[in-house]
């Protein structure tokens, strides 16, 4: 038994939350516990998807609130996520893994992604096959993850019987679907940048962003019973998002966060503009409403200024 003075300060600093997690874990396993919740107990994989997918946002918008009491909650409800498949698979023979196995898997891939941390030879313990440099700058550091992941997809294969199996039809096969659409178009154009099928400058998409604004201006002014209009209005429109995924990639810009950065200004303002305006909001005109936009725009600002 070691002695507090023994530990080093981080497994000092990691008891408390081994007893809360291993508490976290007994708690999962009574409420789906035959004398449980009812409710918990109903629960399947498909069940719960829709549960995960709400509080990973629900924590994205804590963050962006800078609500960091929310956010504590928050991450305890994702958290509750990950407990609770664990704790179903542990109960089924044909998934048959539990939350051990998980968090050993986790130790183990961060150890064997992170040779420049860890070492070289703590990381292949863990496992990992590929010849890295163990240099430390975030250069180097995201080229040897993506080599390390890239010998554990092969060595998975291996172990699959798939080592001579057809390779992927294509290099975008490795870009997930399973993203929202805008990370996932980010991806693709990654992807294909890396056999120099890109755009040379950002400044080529805003020409090419006018291209693609003009063949949805031509289907959409087509007549509204021309055969597939909204079909190819759909299209069109999909391609110019398509291009403006890749102006953000080029400008090192996350789309899907910028989006949302968007759409909590325009939360704001119009809020701004409902208080301003009162009951008489619904009853204004056009040119009213601009108004009425611009001054709760200049306001949000002018407190954002203070702010800072």
């Amino acid at each position: 038994m070691h002695r507090d003075s023994d530990l080093p300060a981080t497994a000092l600093s990691v008891e408390p939350a081994a007893r809360q997690f291993a508490e976290s874990v007994e708690i999962m396993a009574r409420l789906r516990a035959p004398d449980g919740c009812p409710w918990d107990r109903e629960q399947s994989f498909d069940s719960i998807r829709k549960y995960t997918l709400e509080e990973t946002y629900e924590v994205l918008d804590a963050i962006e609130r800078r609500d960091w009491s929310n956010l504590r909650e928050e991450l305890g409800d994702l958290l509750l996520q990950v407990l609770f498949y664990a704790q179903m698979a542990s109960e089924s023979e044909a998934v048959g893994f539990s939350i051990a196995d998980v968090l050993g898997e986790l130790n183990r891939k961060l150890v064997r992604r992170h040779p420049h941390v860890f070492g070289e030879e703590a990381s292949r313990r863990a496992g990992n096959t590929a010849s890295v440099d163990a240099a430390g700058s975030s250069e180097q550091v995201l080229a040897n993850w993506e080599a390390i992941k890239q010998a554990e997809k092969r060595r998975q294969a291996e172990k699959n019987g798939q080592a001579d199996a057809t390779p992927a039809a294509s290099r975008l096969d490795a870009v997930s679907r399973s993203q929202p659409a805008l990370a996932e178009a980010a991806q693709i154009g990654s992807a294909a940048a890396k056999v120099r099928f890109d755009w040379p400058q950002w400044q080529m998409l805003l020409d090419k962003l006018s291209e693609e604004t003009a063949e949805l201006v031509a289907e959409a002014t087509q007549p509204e019973d021309a055969p597939r209009r909204q079909a190819r209005i759909e299209a069109e429109l999909g391609d110019m998002l398509f291009t403006v995924a890749q102006l953000a990639r080029h400008l090192h810009v996350d789309a899907e966060m910028a989006l949302r950065a968007a759409n909590l200004r325009f939360r704001r303002r119009f809020a701004g503009m409902e208080q301003m305006a009162g009951d008489a909001l619904p009853d204004a005109d056009a040119e009213e409403l601009e108004a009425l936009w611009q001054r709760a725009k200049q306001a949000m600002a002018a407190t954002e200024a203070g702010e800072s």
